[in-house]
């Protein structure tokens, strides 16, 4: 049997990475799970978090209390499961302030030399 797309534990296994590369062309990386210590990180783990929980799509917690697959996805960036819209704006802040962090490193970079 083959593995599931899904993890059950939030986000996508490498063969539903690999099924959505095939069958859309996408090129969809794992989550980033530790620290965003990289500007790279820090800018694809910002861009998820705020783009997922600014205005979340759908409820956070099933009828029966347990999360939904939108709050599980935070789990696969190594984040907590946000359990309500506080919690999901926490993230989102989070989100921005990483995308904020990004800019500033990236306009550091690219500033140009005073001249002497």
């Amino acid at each position: 049997m083959s593995q599931p797309i899904r993890d059950p534990r939030g986000g996508l296994t490498a063969a539903g990475r690999a099924h959505f590369k095939r069958t859309e062309g996408a090129n969809l990386k794992p989550g980033v799970k530790g620290a965003a210590d990289s500007p790279d990180k820090k800018r694809r783990k910002g861009s998820f978090l705020t783009r997922f929980y600014t205005n979340p799509s759908g409820p956070l917690q099933k009828p029966n209390g347990k999360p939904t697959r939108l709050a599980l996805a935070a789990a696969a960036w190594g984040e907590p499961v946000p359990k309500n819209a506080q919690s999901a704006a926490r993230l989102a802040a989070k989100g921005r302030g990483l995308l904020a962090s990004y800019e500033a490193g990236k306009n550091k970079i690219n500033r140009p030399k005073p001249k002497r």
